[in-house]
């Protein structure tokens, strides 16, 4: 494992994130039909599932725009979730994987134009790209950059889709891989995916196999905030468990009270349930979590987790595209009453019961996941942080007040184009 602190993403950092078992082998070509079918089902053996959070299989999605005659492909480096650095962290250090499995798969799905698209605010990360792109000689395919909104939104592969044709960064109905980039089947896959493609086209499916679990196997980047000696992003097996994955961060400063798990579209959990859990997805499913955007925030004891969640709901709440009435209206009133319940009183007892409520009302509508992923967290909140709001209605929590844990952008940016 290669832990890399946050703040050490500029160029000149040469961690061999992905690449640690060597990649000098050259891409196969593909200039068959039969090779591609050969690499698909390579693909479909290794059991590689998307990195972007949604965990698609790989090999499904890559099947379904192969069916066009002129299909784009885009590598998904946006990475909006304010909490995660594992895509900037790879793009800066090893752009060429990333550039190299988008080939691969531009190669598969017959696609000659790939769109590397990355955050605006990401400098570090589209200075890489450039160098990199620069350095190539890719025969058959145009690589250009597009530097994204930075709104948590922007990077849902609809609402990216939409803004490479020319609309803003926010969700539509559209399914990329029916109609996407042109009017066109387009592939969307998350940076860290396309790397392990490039990966999996040069050592195969039994060497990807080596690592991870039957079920989930590889690696993964993941990143590691709050009470842990050496924040930042780092290379893991799947599987190792969660006390595993903290220790190879340097362990942590301070006694756990709770872990937030995927995101911030993810799920509180109180630690001593988890600290021995494989880190996978069939391990976490049980307590309603997943591993998400990969991304674990161990919150300590002398933390507020109500006041933490609160100001998280909120920053979804003003990232919502107001599009449709469960975020412009649930969110609002989501974010409003936890606000309150985090500020403590005697009305906590009817917050609580509010929000079950408006959460209710809320979850599984929308054009995009948002509510549904605010409103995971707030409910998982409210079961494990039970006993901060029995203090808050006594008055016995200063709430708001404490140090910060969670990273929340302080400006809104307005910008969707």
């Amino acid at each position: 494992m290669n832990a890399l602190a946050l703040s050490e993403t500029s160029s000149a950092v040469q961690p061999q994130l992905l690449s640690g078992r060597r990649y000098d082998a050259p891409l196969p070509v593909l200039s068959r039909t039969g090779d591609r079918e050969r690499l698909l089902a390579e693909i479909e053996a290794s059991g590689l599932t998307g990195r972007g959070g949604a965990g698609f299989p790989t090999a499904i999605k890559i099947r379904a725009v192969a069916r066009d005659r002129s299909p784009v492909v885009v590598a998904n480096g946006t990475e909006g979730e304010p909490a995660s650095a594992k895509d900037k962290v790879l793009l800066v250090a090893n752009p060429h994987l990333v550039i190299d499995g988008a080939v691969v798969a531009a190669r598969l799905v017959g696609a000659r134009e790939i769109v590397l698209a990355v955050g605006r605010g990401d400098a570090a990360a589209i200075a890489a790209l450039e160098r990199a792109v620069a350095e190539r000689r890719d025969k058959g395919v145009a690589l250009r950059i597009a530097a994204a909104p930075t709104r948590f939104l922007a990077g849902e592969e609809s609402a990216l889709v939409n803004w490479l044709n020319g609309g803003p960064a926010k969700p539509t109905i559209e399914r990329p891989f029916e109609r996407g980039v042109y009017g066109r089947r387009t592939l969307v896959q998350n940076v860290e995916t396309l790397a392990n493609v490039a990966l999996i086209a040069r050592h195969g499916a039994d060497w990807f196999r080596r690592l991870g679990t039957a079920k989930e196997p590889g690696a993964a980047l993941v990143t590691v905030l709050g009470a842990v000696r050496a924040p930042g992003v780092g290379e893991i097996e799947l599987g190792m468990t969660l006390r595993e994955v903290i220790a190879l961060f340097g362990g942590m400063t301070a006694i756990p009270q709770a872990f937030l798990l995927g995101g911030y579209f993810g799920t509180w959990v109180t630690a001593h349930d988890t600290l021995d859990l494989p880190f996978t997805n069939e391990s976490l499913r049980p307590l309603g979590a997943s591993l998400g955007a990969r991304l674990l925030i161990v919150l300590p004891q002398d933390a507020c987790g109500l006041a933490e969640t609160a100001r998280v709901v909120r920053y979804l709440e003003r990232q919502s595209a107001g599009q449709c009435g469960s975020c412009f209206f649930g969110l609002a009133a989501i974010a409003g009453v936890f606000e309150r319940l985090a500020s403590g009183g005697v009305a906590a007892p009817q917050a609580v019961e509010r929000l079950s409520r408006l959460v209710a009302q809320v979850e599984g509508r929308g054009a995009c996941a948002l509510p549904t992923g605010a409103a995971g967290l707030v409910t998982s909140a409210l079961r494990v942080f039970a006993r901060e709001i029995d203090a808050h209605a006594a008055g016995g929590c200063c709430g708001p007040h404490r140090s910060r844990v969670l990273p929340v952008p302080d400006a809104n940016d307005n910008e969707w184009n």
